[in-house]
């Protein structure tokens, strides 16, 4: 792991989760680069590498010529949602956010993200299909019709989630306070670690905007359709489980003592 800091805290702590994206890990860095270095803020950027491999050495590299990368890194698999976790641990700024480092995401979209957060959104999330959305270049149609399945079990789970299309995009922004306290509660290690974030953003009362974003398919998917979405499916029902129990105890705490 490389780590420097700073004297002060950065405007935005950015997360790029990054597994098996040696080929374009790079190219991400030099974009993200290129649109925060005029903001005056400042940033960090964490690169979280599951997995090791060439993707970490990668990232080693571009830390090697920039102060204010970071590289947090598993050698063995372990998860999106655990690298992002403890990427949000360490973050540093007025602002966290994640992105997938994949570059289906323009970098230049960030700037929408910020100026929400700005205007007193605790939490902004990308969506592919809120007002404003762009997809440049759509999935496949099997994998389209798989995310309205999975949309429609998300929402029959976990109601508080029915007002939000897209909770799959790998694009979430957070006030620095918030972020700190929802990653702290966040357990899951998989893919459902985003679903996660938003039932405890809900149960939180943050104020959750969706942004319509630019998106590109990319045809690289790393989800196993068979053990992939057991796993899935698996997450999703500790997360409602957990969601329940977290609204028992609120109750409990709120009824009158016996005594």
């Amino acid at each position: 792991m490389i780590r420097r800091v700073s004297a002060s805290p950065p405007g935005l702590s950015l997360i790029l989760p990054a597994y098996r994206e040696n080929g374009r890990l790079g190219a991400t860095l030099a974009e993200a680069r290129a649109f925060l270095d005029p903001r005056p803020e400042g940033y960090e950027i964490l690169v979280a590498v599951d997995g090791g491999g060439e993707t970490l050495a990668v990232a080693e590299a571009e830390a090697a010529r920039d102060a204010r990368i970071t590289v947090l890194a598993a050698r063995e698999r372990r998860g999106k949602g655990r690298a992002v976790r403890e990427a949000a641990a360490r973050a540093r700024g007025r602002v966290v956010g994640f992105m997938d480092a994949d570059g289906k995401v323009p970098c230049a979209e960030i700037g929408a993200a910020l100026s929400l957060l700005e205007q007193g959104f605790d939490v902004v999330i990308g969506s592919r299909r809120a007002e404003g959305a762009r997809v440049e270049s759509p999935r496949p149609l099997h994998r389209r019709l798989g995310s309205r399945g999975f949309r429609a079990a998300v929402w029959l789970l976990l109601p508080a989630l029915r007002g939000v299309p897209d909770t799959q995009c790998g694009f979430k922004f957070f006030q620095g306070e918030a972020a700190r306290a929802l990653f702290a509660a966040q357990r899951v290690d998989g893919y459902m670690f985003d679903v996660e974030l938003l039932v405890l953003a809900a149960a939180a009362g943050y104020q959750v905007k969706q942004v319509g974003l630019r998106w590109r398919d990319d045809g690289d998917s790393r989800l196993d359709l068979l053990s992939g979405n057991w796993r899935n499916l698996v997450d999703l029902l500790r997360i409602r489980g957990r969601a329940a129990g977290a609204q028992a105890r609120a109750r409990t705490g709120d009824a009158p003592s016996a005594a």
